[in-house]
């Protein structure tokens, strides 16, 4: 870890005053669907950390079905666990706090809530010393491209998805199939008369044998379509699945495969690497931590193993830090931090501007994201409790129901969404 982040570990001291873990709860725009479960909403932790000196940093734990181990409940526990241990400890070195953290929630069992709270406390650090978390981790840049995600649908919804994507700017697709080899054909030959110049990223989540994984890519490729990368074809421990998907997919199509499931930590990286089994390894903080993640960064960068960025389904918090290391390092090839574009509703104030890309659009662009303050600047979750507080919720969550509108072009909504947003300006003035 050769970058700011890795002095600052040594020289900072944390003292803790405050932390607690929050039910998370925001529903989905549309269900999602991948090939391992289906999720309604999103059901994950936040994590807040207040320092001593008065500054707070926020983080959060997803929860994902048949991914992290832990459901929201259980991370709510261990978040708590955690909290306890760091306000009790004495001051320490963040990486002193850090390591009390990893005590308390060792290897990949509660690897979700870990990130969570080291998210936290990094992010209080960073407040503290004002320095943006795209410099601390090494300030190559201020801001990523990400791409879209398609989950699994029919194909005529799968067109409409991506007829909607493209108008938006959307370059690269990330295709969500395993469920069924014959519909995910139907679905690819959909997108094709729907988006013909777009790239795109098959993500198996485990769901093809390794025969089913070659045959769609012979399919594809009789179709004329050669995906930018294949992630996860096989099943996490079917190591010899994945080096043979990997060998022909390279060798016969120049398709890269990556390591999703079956990268969980840094020996799942090692024997990657050294076994050559795929090309990419997609690092997600959930899998291993925010220390974790660096550490599989910076064996895979050493060996010349071209990695990914991504995400489980998570608010603006998860992606927002993920964001700001991608952006930071400057080291990933394939950046897929879009889940916060997928909610209904968005309780984050701040961490990341999603930016416009052309003049002559009317539209909210999500395909670039930039980082100009340290994770959540003046941005809080919002406190319920307090009405001034609950007042700016409403207000903010009507603003994102007017934007998730306006995604859809749906005119009538529109107008309807707009009323109601006035509405509530107007009864947060008078009676706030």
């Amino acid at each position: 870890m050769s970058f700011g982040f890795a002095s600052l570990t040594e020289t900072f001291t944390v003292d803790v005053q405050r932390a607690e873990g929050r039910p998370l709860d925001v529903p989905l725009l549309s269900p999602f669907t991948i090939a391992s479960s289906r999720l309604e909403g999103v059901g994950n932790v936040a994590v807040r950390v207040e320092l001593r000196n008065g500054s707070v940093g926020w983080g959060e734990a997803p929860v994902l079905p048949s991914v992290t181990a832990e459901d929201q409940e259980t991370a709510l526990a261990k978040a708590a666990e955690a909290c306890g241990v760091l306000v009790r400890s004495p001051p320490r070195t963040l990486k002193g706090a850090l390591g009390v953290v990893g005590e308390v929630m060792p290897g990949h069992d509660f690897a979700s809530v870990r990130a969570g709270v080291e998210m936290a406390v990094i992010d209080a650090v960073a407040n503290s010393i004002q320095i943006p978390l795209w410099k601390l981790f090494g300030g190559v840049s201020n801001c990523i491209t990400t791409d879209i995600t398609i989950p699994i649908v029919s194909p005529s919804e799968a067109a409409e998805l991506a007829s909607k994507y493209c108008k938006k700017g959307f370059s690269t697709l990330k295709l969500k199939v395993g469920k069924n080899l014959n519909t995910d054909i139907d679905v690819f030959k959909a997108i094709q008369l729907a988006h013909p110049d777009c790239s795109f990223i098959l993500d198996a989540n485990e769901g093809y044998t390794a025969t089913e994984a070659i045959e769609v890519l012979d399919k594809l490729h009789e179709m004329g379509i050669t995906p930018v990368l294949f992630e996860q074809p096989v099943h996490r421990d079917d190591w010899e699945g994945l080096s043979r998907v990997s060998h022909v997919a390279q060798s016969k199509y120049g398709i890269s495969v990556a390591a999703d499931e079956s990268c969980r930590n840094l020996l799942d990286a090692h024997k990657i690497i050294a076994g050559r089994l795929a090309h990419v390894i997609n690092i997600k903080l959930a899998k291993s931590g925010v220390l974790g993640a660096l550490e599989i960064i910076d064996v895979a960068r050493k060996a010349g193993v071209e990695l990914m960025i991504g995400g489980m389904v998570e608010t603006r918090l998860a992606m927002g830090f993920a964001g700001h290391m991608a952006a930071g390092l400057g080291c990933f090839k394939f950046v897929d931090l879009d889940t916060p574009i997928l909610l209904a509703d968005d309780p984050v104030i701040g961490v990341m501007k999603l930016l416009v890309l052309s003049t002559n659009s009317q539209m909210l662009e999500a395909m670039v994201a930039s980082f100009t303050g340290t994770m959540l600047p003046k941005a809080t979750i919002v406190d319920t409790s307090n009405w001034a507080s609950y007042g700016l919720y409403w207000v903010v969550l009507l603003l994102n129901r007017v934007v998730a509108a306006l995604t859809l072009a749906s005119y009538s909504k529109i107008i309807v969404e707009v009323l109601i947003f006035l509405t509530a300006i107007y009864a947060c003035v008078i009676y706030l």
